[in-house]
């Protein structure tokens, strides 16, 4: 009977968001075929419509050769989801008058002065990547095979404001403003607000972010007496089916980083990144204190590229512009997805994925570690809208 009472209750509840009780039951057998194909370990659905939770399931295994189920309180590395955390924080001290968008980065990071004198990194170069600092690539082996004299990006014993004057020795990619090209510009923008506020990045994190939101699962590394809740990073093996990694991400984050990476450092969990998605989707607001004002979201929100050109990986598809730190849907239509005109979302590089949807007022999100991840994501989103009233 209380089964059968709290599935009523469910269904009553997802009614109530506007969503098809039936249709919402039809995603975990679904991700549950995605496991048994191999495509991810496990994963965990969350969808809040409404400020009401209308799904909440994890599917498959925390570490599947240890047979560990899959826990909705599982921590995940979310890789760039953290740019949206670093981006808010900038804004922050934004709406404090503390710097312009239009200011050169230089201003606060003299290090770039000699970068491109002609035409500077401005601060909005480094949301919207257009700042032309390196990518990704450069922290692998082949990069520095072939550029021997530039500095290492990734090493562990440097802090972040070393990390940072070493991206300024290396040559920019493009002239600063007029190409998106996704890499560690939002790196450097953490920097600019430790520079700024007089904190570390995870000082600021924690005291204007995190702990006010109640985001306690968040963070640059997992506690000790939390990492049995850290799901196993897979990767894809030689047939095609996800295998335990055996990359650096593995024990990465069980402790304490010298630097804290705006770009990509954070761990959390699906609850954790709902708290702060349902802030950006309330204009600013989450539990009666405002975070950010609403128009301050509206511009986080709006295509800052137009028909800028873009180079690179991980650039915004067909149908789809750019904000602060956000990519954002224009045209549906051209994007092949399910979802709605002026909704904005970002990824991580394991497969955690947000989607904010004003129109619809929801926000969906969807955790997984497959590194590099096997697109699981969009047969969970399309089965999530085709559920909608």
């Amino acid at each position: 009977m209380r089964l059968l009472a709290g599935f009523l209750t469910i269904s009553l509840l997802q009614a109530q968001s506007g969503f098809v009780p039936e249709r919402l039951a039809k995603i975990a057998p679904a991700m549950k075929e995605q496991v048994e194909a191999g495509k991810m370990s496990g994963g965990v659905g969350l969808v809040i419509r409404n400020g009401k939770v209308a799904y909440f399931e994890s599917y498959g295994y925390m570490d599947k050769s240890a047979g560990k189920v899959m826990r909705k309180d599982a921590i995940f590395r979310i890789y760039s989801m953290t740019k949206a955390v670093t981006a808010v924080s900038a804004m922050m001290l934004w709406e404090e008058g503390r710097f312009q968008l239009g200011d050169p980065i230089s201003k606060y990071l003299p290090e770039f002065a000699a970068v491109s004198p002609k035409q500077p990194i401005r601060v909005v170069d480094l949301f919207r990547h257009t700042s032309g600092v390196i990518d990704y690539s450069a922290v692998t082996p082949a990069f520095y095979k072939e550029h021997p004299d530039y500095p290492v990006i990734v090493d562990p014993k440097i802090d972040l404001a070393e990390v940072v004057r070493r991206i300024a020795k290396i040559p920019l990619l493009h002239t600063p403003g007029t190409t998106f090209h996704y890499g560690y510009s939002v790196d450097v923008l953490g920097r600019l607000v430790e520079v700024i506020s007089g904190k570390t990045l995870e000082q600021f994190f924690q005291e204007r972010l995190l702990q006010p939101l109640g985001m306690k699962d968040t963070g640059f590394y997992v506690p000790k007496e939390k990492l049995d809740r850290l799901v196993v990073l897979d990767e894809p093996g030689p047939d095609g089916k996800v295998i335990r990694s055996k990359g650096y991400g593995q024990d990465s984050y069980a402790t304490k980083p010298a630097a804290f990476l705006g770009g990509q450092g954070l761990v959390s969990t699906a609850t954790d990144y709902s708290r702060f998605c349902q802030m950006l989707l309330n204009g600013g607001v989450f539990e009666g204190k405002r975070y950010l004002g609403r128009k301050t979201v509206e511009m986080m929100s709006t295509d800052y590229l137009v028909d800028m050109p873009r180079a690179g990986a991980s650039q915004p598809g067909p149908g789809t512009g750019f904000g602060l730190t956000f990519a954002i849907t224009l045209h549906p239509a051209a994007t092949g997805l399910a979802g709605s005109k002026g909704e904005y979302f970002w990824s991580g590089a394991a497969g955690t994925r947000f989607w904010i949807d004003p129109l619809e007022k929801m926000i969906t999100i969807f955790m997984v570690n497959t590194l590099p991840p096997l697109g699981v994501e969009k047969p969970f989103k399309a089965m999530v809208y085709s559920a909608l009233e």
